[in-house]
This record gives C-alpha cells, structure tokens and sequence, in this order.
C-alpha cells in the first residue's frame, strides 16, 4: 500500500519528521458510507498498536435558534450513529473517541475538533452527488482551506444510483 508508506513519512507542516498515524479523525452522519470511511481510517492507522479514531458528528443548528438549542430528535440519532461507529472501531483493534458537536456551520465545527484533540489526518468520505465545481459541498471546501493537518478525501461510489 504506497499511499500508507507516503503518509507515514512524509514531512508534517511544522517541519519535524512524520510518524505514524496515531489519532485521524473522521466525520460521520449515519450514511451509507460511514462505515468504509472507519474502516478506511483503521486501515491507515495500522494495526501493530492501537491508534485513536475520532468519530464527530456535527449537529447543524439554525441560525433562528441559539447555539446551544437542544434538538432532542437529532441528539439520538447522533448517539445512535456513535454507538454504532464505537463498536466498528473497537471491533477493528482500535481505541474509539466520539464527539457530539452543535454548530452554525459544520466545516469549522470539524476543523476545532481536529485542532482540540491534535489529530495527525481528517479522513472525509464523499459520495458523488453532482456534476459541477460545487460537488465537494461546502463542509469538505472548508475543511480543506482551513485544516492544520494532514487531509484525504474518500470518493465512495453511491451504489444507490444508476
């Protein structure tokens, strides 16, 4: 796997020597593809030693309603999708983290979680939705200008299309 081998040595934006991936935070939704993005992040990890994946999911909330609004409905679901991503993980050999955020704009919300627990790479999976410049969807555009890590996007294919 070139990929791993690159990302492992390669050179860290404050210029010291690149290690092991040991915490890739990975934001998820409940979709389809959640699943391949942690399956994906454990597989870079490694598995000689137990590495941390951090699963965010990331509430947005409306900007008619205060920040701290509390959205039950969303809340349990999000809970439901993180039980769910904890099992995956630790199943896999690894050391899961989750994170419940509430946010006005989701890009940012993940950008402060990877900059709060310090992660060496954000994995975003994407599925294919549109032709069009715009067909990363503003989460991933931010995540990218604005990242102080490492970042891979994952194309999964959106087998629910024909």
């Amino acid at each position: 796997m070139q990929v791993l081998s690159v990302l492992r040595y390669s050179r860290k934006r404050n210029g010291s020597a690149g290690s092991e991936l040991e915490k890739i935070l990975v934001p998820v939704n409940g979709g389809e593809t959640d699943a391949g993005a942690i399956e994906l992040a454990c597989s870079l990890a490694g598995y000689k030693s137990k590495k941390t994946i951090i699963a965010v999911n990331v509430i947005p909330v409306e900007r008619c309603l205060p920040l701290d609004a509390e959205v039950d409905s969303a809340l349990v679901r999000a809970e439901g999708i993180m039980s769910v991503v904890e099992k995956q993980v630790e199943k896999l050999g690894h050391t899961a983290l989750t994170d419940i955020l509430q946010a006005r704009n989701i890009g940012s919300a993940i950008i402060q979680a990877s900059i709060e627990h310090c992660v060496d790479l954000i994995l975003i999976n994407l599925t294919y939705k549109q032709l069009g410049e715009h067909c990363l969807g503003k989460p991933a555009h931010y995540v990218l200008k604005n990242a102080p890590c490492r970042v891979i996007l994952n194309y999964e294919a959106d087998v629910t299309q024909s």
